[in-house]
């Protein structure tokens, strides 16, 4: 009976969302190495190593990267939470939710943030400061870094959790209207709140969140609320004819989106038109861009990755993991490839794919020994 409905659980899973999210913190080394090689200087000022060998591919890559990495990761998200709260009474949820989020999230920024901290000044030859300044409620611009999603997504969580208590019921919705709607909703909350200047990041103890892209990342999670509630993944797909069109026509929003960008860094404060008209201009199709690239990648995992493998299931395994450490490992590889005479593209390579193996390989060897030392201890 145990091993049955083991099986069953198997069964139940959706592979393809797994198999997604994993690619999708793959996507996330990638973007983060990126900052250490890109001409922009953007990571200069707060990113972990900041190498002085650049290239502006880098660069374009981690502005598409940008758009749709991790609302892809918050939509796999969304899609979980309605199940999860149906399993659970709400205390029981959110304990689930505190330790699966926040317990990692407290161990982490009193760890591995100091250690950003430390390679940080390193890697600038700059001298180690006094240690109360290392811990991300006191250090200033670097704050908690790419730690910021964790409690995000547990606010998302109980957001969800009080939202489904007082009666909503998303089912009501199509997912056509639900598309929509998160397409509406992001255009005029990102140029609302670019035209009032609140763009930037707010940064407290427990949430940093980048203000012109929060409602938008939280509509995308309740997106993939939507399609478990329409039970929109069950089968296969019906239809792949708006998948190839999407395919087909998805560079041309990704393009201008990128240009639009690109233009307003080489150009601060002119405009085309106007301020008014060039910034929605961008934002419209930056959010008709994260649509088309979420859409596309859940189709094509959906189509082509709907299944299990001893590779796939060992890296989604490790996923989390790699994800929350992965930050520390790159910092640390990237210092050590500073004063390489290698060519900029071939850091980045090497920094990408060394990172993502050293991440797994440490998460594998605490699944596997450390944390049955400490569970049995």
């Amino acid at each position: 009976m145990h091993n049955a409905q083991r099986s069953a659980r198997k069964i139940d899973r959706i592979f393809f969302l797994d198999n997604l999210r994993t690619f999708m913190i793959f996507l996330v080394v990638v973007l983060h190495a990126g900052i250490v090689y890109e001409a922009s200087g953007v990571g200069a000022w707060f990113w972990i190593v900041d190498d002085p060998s650049t290239n502006d591919l880098v660069g374009i890559l981690n502005i598409v990267l940008d758009i749709f990495v991790m609302s892809t990761i918050f939509f796999v998200s969304g899609y979980f939470i309605p199940g999860s709260v149906r399993m659970k009474s709400p205390v029981e949820f959110l304990k689930a939710k505190a330790r699966r989020l926040m317990v990692p999230w407290l161990i982490a920024v009193f760890t591995l943030m100091p250690a950003y901290k430390f390679i940080f000044l390193s890697s600038r030859g700059l001298p180690q400061e006094s240690w109360t300044t290392y811990f991300h409620f006191s250090n200033g611009i670097l704050s908690q870094s790419w730690l910021w999603f964790l409690p995000v997504l547990f606010l998302f969580d109980v957001l969800y959790l009080a939202l489904s208590r007082s009666g909503m019921d998303l089912s009501k919705l199509s997912l056509k209207a639900g598309i929509l709607g998160t397409f509406l909703v992001g255009i005029a909350y990102s140029i609302f709140m670019s035209l009032c200047n609140l763009y930037g990041w707010t940064k407290i103890v427990l949430l940093d969140f980048q203000n012109e892209r929060i409602l938008i990342y939280f509509m995308v999670f309740l997106l993939g609320a939507l399609c478990y509630e329409l039970k929109a993944f069950d089968g296969k797909p019906r239809s792949t004819t708006l998948y190839k069109v999407v395919n087909w026509t998805s560079w041309i929003p990704i393009t201008v989106y990128v240009i639009a960008v690109i233009y307003s860094f080489l150009k601060p404060g002119q405009y085309l038109v106007s301020r008014v008209f060039d910034v929605s201009f961008m934002l419209v199709f930056f959010n008709l861009s994260l649509l088309c690239l979420v859409y596309s990648l859940v189709m094509a995992f959906w189509i082509n990755f709907n299944k299990p493998g001893r590779l796939r299931d060992e890296l989604n395994k490790n996923s989390y993991g790699a994800y929350i450490i992965h930050v520390i490992v790159l910092g640390g590889i990237a210092l050590i490839l500073l004063d390489t005479a290698m060519p900029s593209l071939v850091k980045y390579s090497v920094l990408v794919l060394s990172t993502y193996l050293v991440c797994n390989v440490i998460v594998h060897f605490y699944r596997t020994s450390i944390k049955g030392i400490i569970q049995g201890a």
